[in-house]
């Protein structure tokens, strides 16, 4: 779905074109990996399985690896790179190759080592188990390398190759160096151990998951027997994984734990870094409810910790995510700034998302953004120039541009992006800032990719402009956004594709397309956005209106009151804003009124069951796949974020959930769930699927046996998906105008 060649999308919808021939590599999980040099001048990327240096501002490229470098001794084949990570000095790079799953991305594989100054290439952890290690990097003094398998972390010697276990007490439940189920999913926390600035300590996060009960998924498939395939999930209301960090010496294999106040199993520790040059941790930590932040300062060899900063909301506090969660190096970093005296942190608290400059030592913070709106995502930091810049869009939420201020919160909001370009745009930045990957796409035009200087956001070559292609680029529109606003006065964004041949003086089908929790927005602009997967076929073509609409709790940069407002009425406030827009919708003379469709996957197959059975005279058809039917089948960490706990509050539990409206149900619906679902389990389809034949509710049902929540494993699943939701669409909301 996600593999193609040329083009990165920071919201993940990605499509190949034909645009500027650039043969950029994407990791296992689908995303060009563009590796700056330390001076910023050029750049290393995968071609062909051959790693390229790039040279700015001509692009001049050198092959620094080649297939040959690449093939070990006594193989007639090369090893294949699906992600790569050099030293500090650059003069070693680290190879990820024969890549495994671990629940949604391949983070376990094997390693090797090139050497740049003796031309070698070298296996590490050989002694392990295949396939099994995890996050290898090098030390700063780049002389050792440090990984994990099996649940424990290593560090092997560079030269003599010598395996040092750091940790021996790793299992499935008490893991070392990585982290859960629960915390991968909700926090991004994949990669759990850091190196000392000086090379001669680890610091570790360690996951107790032993106290958390097991659910069991069944694989009836494989075997003449059932096999049960178990996983420590954490049900909201049970008690979280206890978790604690801490810190290891290569010298003695000693680890000192880090005494952070508060019980283990009821906080989070879910960032950490060592503070540059120093012994000193930098960790932060959130309560259960999620609603209370803090930062504390460790000493490393001493366990000792003073508390620094605090941050609380009424509803719960975001942990800033830069960049894309859906990347193998993911580790969400501190930004440290002035000498390591400070960071830059993201927050709220003034009722938009912007960035200050926090203090290390106890100083006042300093408000670096200012004015009504959101910063949407940091890009980089130019220290010797006192800049920031960082992704924004004050006029609208659907877009994303680049603007930078003054560090020192004495500047204004600059606009980088070019102003024609309306759209969404994303960078990457050369370390030295004065170059950028500048990547843009909107509705109609394809995503296309070009090297600026950063400067006067000029492209470094006329040829491959994207202001100068862009008449080449631009596509007749198809869809076109709107803003609607309910009975109750609240404004939507939504986008709308029309049948192709529309005449406006007839009635057509329409086909919601729906989200509508915290997690993510549908209604953004970019190209392919309103791709109807999994329709088989074109539906504007065949006849559909096809919409989407952002109701209040998405995560949209609409300022704090909108997303938080959702806080403890998943499963309420969203339905009834989509609902009250459809309402509105109805009113279009070119609307059918009789048939209307809705479809979701996910948060968005919860949605579709809860507006099938909330609000049966607007939907009389609705797709659901993989829905959470009842609200305490959920994660802790996810549900309890942004519904309390159920301790507290069951009825808000209760009340958002669809298996309680079920009874309601008088349209024609069909459910999907994959049995080996990790994620949403399967026992939501069951529990559902009881509770429509309690109330003798007829309705089409469809289990995908060991398929997880995208449903895309085992041959065929694809298009027997696609043409199960087509047929089932057409025969119960027919297509075209009348």
């Amino acid at each position: 779905m996600k593999n193609v060649k040329k083009f990165l999308s920071i919201n993940l919808n990605i499509f190949k074109i034909l645009v500027f021939i650039y043969f950029f590599s994407f990791n296992f999980n689908g995303q060009a990996q563009v590796d700056w040099t330390k001076d910023g001048n050029s750049f290393f990327e995968l071609e062909n399985n051959q790693l390229v240096k790039y040279t700015l501002p001509n692009q001049v490229a050198t092959t620094v690896i080649s297939k040959e470098q690449l093939t070990p001794v006594g193989k007639s084949e090369p090893i294949k790179i699906a992600h790569f990570s050099f030293s500090i000095n650059q003069q070693k790079v680290l190879l990820f190759t024969n890549t495994k799953k671990v629940w949604r991305l391949n983070t376990r594989g094997d390693y090797w080592v090139f050497n740049f100054k003796t031309n070698t290439l070298k296996q590490i952890g050989k002694s392990l188990t295949p396939s099994s290690l995890m996050f290898a990097k090098f030390s700063p003094d780049g002389e050792k390398i440090a990984y994990v398998s099996k649940n424990n972390v290593y560090s092997e010697d560079c030269t003599s190759g010598r395996i040092q276990p750091l940790t021996k007490n790793g299992t499935i439940s008490l893991i070392n160096g990585t982290f859960d189920w629960a915390y991968e999913e909700e926090f991004a926390c994949r990669d759990g151990f850091r190196w000392s600035p000086d090379s001669k300590s680890i610091a570790y996060w360690q996951i107790d998951a032993s106290a958390i009960k097991k659910f069991y998924m069944v694989n009836n498939t494989d075997a003449i027997y059932s096999q049960l395939i178990p996983l420590e999930y954490p049900k909201v209301g049970e008690t979280p994984s206890s978790c604690r960090v801490g810190v290891v010496e290569l010298s003695n294999a000693k680890t000192t734990w880090i005494n952070v106040p508060g019980d283990a199993s009821n906080n989070y520790l879910v960032r950490m870094e060592f503070i540059p040059t120093t012994n000193k941790l930098l960790i932060q930590q959130l309560n259960r409810k999620q609603n209370k932040s803090t930062l504390f300062i460790a000493a490393a060899f001493k366990g000792v910790v003073n508390n620094i900063y605090e941050e609380s909301d009424d509803a719960w506090v975001d942990i800033f995510q830069i960049g894309s969660k859906y990347k193998i190096d993911y580790t969400n970093n501190f930004s440290f700034l002035n000498e390591n005296k400070s960071i830059l942190w993201a927050s709220e608290k003034d009722g938009w998302r912007h960035l200050y400059q926090v203090s290390l030592e106890g100083k006042q913070e300093t408000l670096v953004t200012k004015g009504e709106y959101d910063v949407i995502d940091l890009k980089h930091i130019n220290t010797s120039d006192g800049y920031v810049y960082y992704l924004a869009s004050p006029d609208n939420a659907t877009q994303k541009y680049l603007y930078k201020t003054k560090l020192n919160g004495k500047g204004k909001n600059e606009l980088v992006s070019p102003e024609s370009l309306k759209g969404t745009h994303d960078y990457s930045f050369s370390s030295n800032g004065t170059y950028a990957e500048h990547s843009f796409s909107n509705h109609f035009t394809p995503y296309s990719k070009e090297f600026i200087s950063v400067e006067k956001h000029q492209a470094l070559s006329a040829e491959e402009s994207i202001l100068n292609n862009l008449k080449k680029l631009e596509e007749k529109p198809t869809m076109e956004f709107f803003n609607i606003t309910t009975a109750d006065n609240v404004e939507m964004d939504g986008w709308m594709v029309k049948p192709t041949n529309f005449d406006p003086n007839k009635k057509y089908p329409v086909v919601f397309y729906v989200y509508s929790e915290p997690a993510g927005t549908t209604v953004k602009d970019t190209y392919n956005v309103s791709r109807n997967s999994p329709y088989n076929g074109n539906m504007a073509e065949d006849g559909y209106i096809y919409i989407s609409i952002d109701n209040r709790g998405t995560p949209a940069p609409k300022g704090r009151a909108w997303r938080k407002s959702i806080y403890r009425k998943i499963g309420v406030i969203n339905i009834n804003d989509q609902a009250n827009a459809a309402k509105e919708i109805l009113k279009w003379d070119f609307v059918d009124a009789e048939r209307i469709a809705v479809w979701g996957h996910s948060g968005g197959g919860s949605a579709t069951l809860n507006l099938m059975f909330r609000n049966p005279k607007i939907y009389k058809t609705g797709i659901s796949l993989a829905a959470v039917a009842n609200q305490l089948t959920y994660d802790n960490i996810y549900q309890e974020r942004y519904m309390g706990l159920p301790q507290e509050n069951m009825e808000d539990f209760i009340e958002g959930s669809p298996v309680t409206h079920a009874k309601n149900l008088e349209g024609n619906l069909l459910y999907i769930h994959g049995t080996g679902d990790d994620n949403v389990h399967y026992q939501n389809a069951e529990i559902l699927v009881n509770e429509l034949i309690k109330y003798n509710k007829q309705f089409q049902f469809m289990p995908y046996p060991n398929r997880s929540h995208g449903i895309r494993e085992g041959e065929g699943t694809s298009k027997h998906l696609s043409t199960l939701y087509t047929n089932f669409l057409k025969l119960h909301c027919p297509p075209g105008g009348r």
